[in-house]
């Protein structure tokens, strides 16, 4: 296989679709679907969670699983044959999603691809008038995030954001007893997204399989060599193309944390954030660094003006250390207030490990976004959606204010105690979880060595700004590979 040259991959010709990038479908939109009317999905990515988007549309009636996207052909055959067996319809399958967004034969897009693909695909579906299902995040920085939002409301069409937990009434139960003040005025919201995030090892760089067209997976992205990390998980683990754990599996914990501040106190973003912490993981002849470019050990906090979120990620978790002792992954929410604790749907008042059943009155909530998004469709009311684009990007702008805090940071000595550890007492056990469990999995004292010390950011949630600082600003956006650009004019 010849290798490919940044010169042929741009010269591949996308004129055509830019030309007529606003050109809109010829069936209209602007009415509602009927309640018997067949909706036609695009189901882009289907490498890993796509599949479970695939299950679920087939699940309902009246959904028609039209169209399978993905650079990378080498999965179509089967999955095709899928979706043919449980429908009796046989999916197009392509590996551009630019000709589904012409097509008039696919209402909805439904996106499981990387994550620097999600508003950009996101932006040119809301332009060709196709509803959207976007997973987490919904976008890879804070201003394409905007740009969805705005898209979708310019365009007038549905965009699910993929954080499930605002489809479970547990969830809405609890928000609604943080926010009802019955159990303390909230103090802290404590998110914890730790899973096993070990190394990853190194890979060389090769020429991309003959299934895949590299072009179009990189996108918006910068120009990199291909190797396999990226493709088809560890892309995760590297700023151009992931946002690091906080962004992964976080972003779900992220949504919750700011749900119930929000319902809390009405306050939709924070005024400062900092973060910590490194990526360590077991590749001792390496100086426990491996290919990855993101922390797996990770303390970020969020000060909503007297209310705090504390994310806490350890993922050195999963198996046992050189200690021999177990680390079990944890992923949860706990809300701390003047009273107590309110965790797992109970409520436990201080000094207590009794916790009693929390008693709120909260409207069901659907159950299942895949459905509710299809409903929302069928009925025009973007307002019943469960995870409207607007709160999909005001979570996902968190993670990567976290992000971009510890990117601008410095190397400090392990002795370093920064500041933000007197805070509060639960961002101080946070950090002391991370340092015990970093010295229990790999034996590495963190005294004796370095960490990632993020630079404190002062933020206008109105104008999704920072204050005072040109280089955080800067990381707010990135510089776009034509002709993959998420454009200022909508």
């Amino acid at each position: 296989m010849t290798r490919h040259t940044r010169r042929a991959f741009l010269g591949q010709s996308a004129a055509g679709f830019v030309a007529g990038s606003l050109l809109l479908s010829a069936r209209s939109y602007s009415r509602v679907m009927g309640a018997n009317e067949k909706i036609r999905v695009g189901v882009a990515g289907i490498h890993g969670r796509g599949q479970a988007h695939i299950d679920a549309f087939l699940k309902i009636p009246g959904v028609e699983v039209a169209y399978l996207i993905d650079p990378d052909k080498s999965l179509f055959e089967r999955l095709a044959a899928r979706v043919k067996e449980r429908s009796g319809l046989a999916p197009k399958c392509v590996q551009d999603v630019r000709e589904v967004l012409k097509a008039d034969d696919c209402d909805a897009i439904s996106i499981a691809t990387t994550n620097h693909w999600h508003a950009l695909m996101t932006f040119w579906a809301c332009q060709h008038k196709k509803h959207v299902y976007v997973e987490k995040p919904c976008s890879h920085n804070v201003f394409e995030g905007r740009q969805c939002v705005r898209a979708a409301e310019k365009y007038g069409v549905i965009v699910q954001h993929g954080t499930q937990s605002r489809s479970a009434t547990s969830w809405a139960r609890t928000v609604a007893a943080v926010a009802s003040g019955k159990y303390g005025k909230l103090l802290v919201a404590k998110a914890y997204a730790s899973k096993p995030r070990w190394s990853i090892g190194f890979k060389p760089v090769t020429d991309p399989p003959p299934h895949l067209d590299y072009n179009l997976w990189l996108g918006p992205a910068p120009w990199m060599p291909y190797h396999e990390n990226l493709v088809h998980y560890n892309w995760h683990w590297f700023w151009e193309t992931g946002n690091g754990e906080i962004g992964n599996q976080g972003v779900h914990q992220m949504d919750i944390a700011r749900w119930a501040i929000t319902a809390a106190t009405g306050k939709v973003g924070p005024t400062r954030v900092i973060s910590l912490g490194d990526r360590w993981v077991d590749e001792p002849n390496r100086n426990f660094k491996d290919q990855g470019e993101t922390p797996n050990m990770h303390l970020t906090v969020f000060d909503f003006g007297g209310v705090l979120l504390v994310f806490e990620i350890i993922g050195l978790v999963g198996k046992k250390g050189v200690d021999g002792k177990s680390y079990p992954q944890r992923v949860d929410n706990e809300f701390i207030t003047e009273e107590g604790v309110i965790r797992e749907n109970r409520f436990f008042p201080k000094g207590s490990d009794k916790g009693e059943e929390l008693k709120v009155e909260v409207k069901p909530r659907s159950g299942d976004p895949f459905r509710n998004f299809i409903d929302c469709i069928r009925s025009g009311r973007r307002e019943d959606l469960d995870a409207d684009i607007l709160e999909g990007h005001l979570s996902s702008a968190m993670c990567h204010l976290g992000n971009i805090s510890w990117r601008l940071g410095q190397r400090v000595a392990g002795t370093v105690r920064p500041d933000v550890l007197s805070w509060h007492e639960e961002i101080a056990k946070s950090w002391k979880e991370i340092t015990t469990t970093l010295k229990g999995t790999l034996g590495v004292d963190i005294e004796k060595t370095t960490y990632q010390l993020g630079v404190e950011l002062t933020y206008d949630p109105a104008q999704e700004k920072f204050v005072g600082n040109d280089e955080a600003n800067k990381l707010l956006t990135r510089k776009y590979r034509e002709p993959f650009v998420v454009t200022e004019e909508v």
